[in-house]
């Protein structure tokens, strides 16, 4: 039986779980067979064991761009213009958040030339979470603009179909009954909360009561990878035997996410998709110099409260508690996506549409996530989360 071969191009394992969620849509087809490779990234060192754990065929880089395959799906743009395939580009994270200033490389990141059209080739689609983003796109990179296809946020959707689950993922962790999950969250870069957590993880330790409050720290893969597993460990280790949850990188960071009480984070895509979650948040940093001033991360620092160096963080918790608006962080989190509900529809159809085949006879279903490892007092090793 002949199938057709759907290459998923996986630069880093941020990339790599981004393109897990458009994956399920292909199960169960005998139709299809995936196949896996790794382009070189700066931040791809955990990529062949983040593939190794998922049991795939692997091509080696260098024999994948040699070869012809039927659909090609990418979260990032290194090197894709070698794939022979139609190939369809999709973001990595929450809408288009970051911007870059200066120079040839200035402009949205994921939405500039140099993006979508690598050596000057463009994809066979645009996979954009918002209808407002076809307006950046075209001031952007107006020759893709032909080929943009509104398809919605796969993350968005499956926390929000996971909300209701809340108190099960609590339990998961070993939040007891009446304590607190306070959830500091970190993207990756100079401007990152994670270049404050120097000062933020003293106050951590030692402002929050432990009968109260448990706490979880949630950092971008390519902090690890950056930096060396060994070296985050390092910086973290104290924190870690004094209680703090630490995510491991290969862990999945939603459930861990929806079951917070607060959020302390920056302008990056996870603190973004805390909006959906109903928690209230607090910002301890947030680079206005980065924010794509059309996203919705600029909408937000511009009303979340931010972290007050002077005055006790219980106070400030209990303060954004009082003066959180469910409605207004609502509001930012619809600017997510405007295809709730609908990415699974929405990308199936496309991909099918491409590899030139009819769709299973069966609506796609949003899975909701699984049960996070509970919050253990050991270093985490991978997929695992610590305190």
């Amino acid at each position: 039986m002949g199938r057709k071969r759907v290459l998923a191009v996986i630069h880093t394992v941020t990339y790599g779980k981004r393109l897990l969620d458009v994956l399920s849509l292909l199960e169960a087809d005998f139709r299809l067979q995936i196949v896996f490779t790794a382009p070189p990234h700066d931040f791809g060192d955990d990529v062949p064991a983040f593939l190794a754990g998922l049991g795939s065929v692997v091509l080696p880089w260098d024999q994948a761009v040699r070869m012809t395959f039927d659909l090609a799906l990418a979260a990032g743009p290194r090197g894709v213009q070698h794939i022979d395939a139609p190939l369809i580009t999709l973001p990595h994270g929450a809408n288009y958040l970051k911007r870059v200033t200066g120079g040839a490389e200035a402009g949205v990141a994921g939405l500039r030339r140099q993006d979508l059209m690598p050596g000057g080739r463009l994809p066979a689609a645009v996979g954009l979470p918002h209808r407002a983003d076809l307006r950046e796109l075209g001031l952007n990179c107006p020759e893709a603009l032909p080929l943009a296809h509104v398809i919605g946020d796969p993350v968005a959707d499956r926390i929000t179909a996971s909300l209701p689950l809340r108190a099960a993922y609590r339990r998961a962790l070993g939040i007891a009954e009446g304590q607190k999950l306070v959830v500091a969250v970190s993207t990756w870069g100079a401007q990152s909360s994670f270049g404050r957590f120097d000062a933020l993880l003293p106050r951590l330790i030692g402002e929050l009561p432990a009968a109260r409050y448990r706490t979880a720290l949630l950092v971008h893969p390519n902090v690890w990878s950056g930096h060396g597993a060994f070296q985050v460990r390092s910086w973290l280790a104290r924190c870690s035997r004094l209680g703090i949850g630490i995510v491991a990188p290969g862990a999945d960071w939603r459930s861990v996410l929806i079951a917070a009480d607060w959020i302390i984070g920056d302008h990056g895509s996870v603190t973004l998709y805390g909006t959906l979650t109903g928690a209230p948040i607090l910002l301890a940093t947030s680079s206005e110099q980065e924010i794509n001033p059309s996203s919705p991360a600029a909408i937000l620092a511009s009303h979340a409260p931010t972290l007050s160096p002077t005055h006790p963080l219980v106070d400030q918790l209990d303060y954004v508690a009082r003066e959180y608006r469910h409605e207004e962080y609502a509001a930012i989190g619809s600017r997510i996506t405007s295809e709730p509900g609908r990415f699974n529809r929405n990308m199936r159809r496309l991909m099918y549409e491409l590899l030139g085949l009819g769709q299973p006879a069966h609506e796609p279903e949003t899975v909701q996530l699984p049960e996070p490892l509970p919050l253990i007092a050991r270093a985490p090793g991978r997929g695992e989360v610590s305190a």
